[in-house]
């Protein structure tokens, strides 16, 4: 994915790319709290097991890791809180449709800022087998030998 210059990346889910093969990619706000933005701005979040969860018309990420603010006091965050995303009501729906009924899972890719606000990548997808992933490893590694051969 080509980030512009407006877009600066904190955190991104390697292992979604690996384990799911992804369908259609949302861009959501965030509601976050001060000190998570704080945390988010130094760089820190583990979006490893993130997920998104529909709940009465409303998406939630779930299991995403952001760090403690170490300069916080009483009022710090929950690290693995499940925080809001912000979406349109149309966005919800296909997303919720493709949970339901396609059987698949909706992860988050990457985190990122544009323009100042915080917002996480989402992605349909659906899970890879154990032979797939093995198929990916070697494609990739001919690709690199293809890159070396060619230089």
């Amino acid at each position: 994915m080509q980030r512009n210059k407006d877009k600066s990346a904190v955190a991104t889910n390697r292992k979604a790319r690996f384990d799911y093969e992804l369908g259609d990619t949302w861009e959501a706000g965030l509601v976050l709290t001060g000190t998570e933005v704080k945390v988010l701005r130094e760089g820190k979040c583990t979006l490893g097991d993130a997920y998104v969860k529909i709940d009465r018309g409303e998406a939630f990420l779930v299991n995403a890791h952001i760090p403690e603010y170490a300069q916080g006091n009483r009022n710090n965050h929950e690290p693995k809180r499940t925080r809001k995303l912000l979406l349109h009501a149309g966005e919800i729906e296909k997303i919720q449709a493709g949970i339901e009924r396609a059987g698949m899972t909706c992860v988050a890719v990457s985190l990122y800022f544009v323009k100042g606000r915080a917002k996480v990548e989402i992605a349909l997808a659906r899970g890879r087998k154990h032979y797939d992933k093995r198929g990916e490893k070697a494609a990739e590694a001919d690709k690199r030998e293809m890159r070396k051969f060619v230089r």
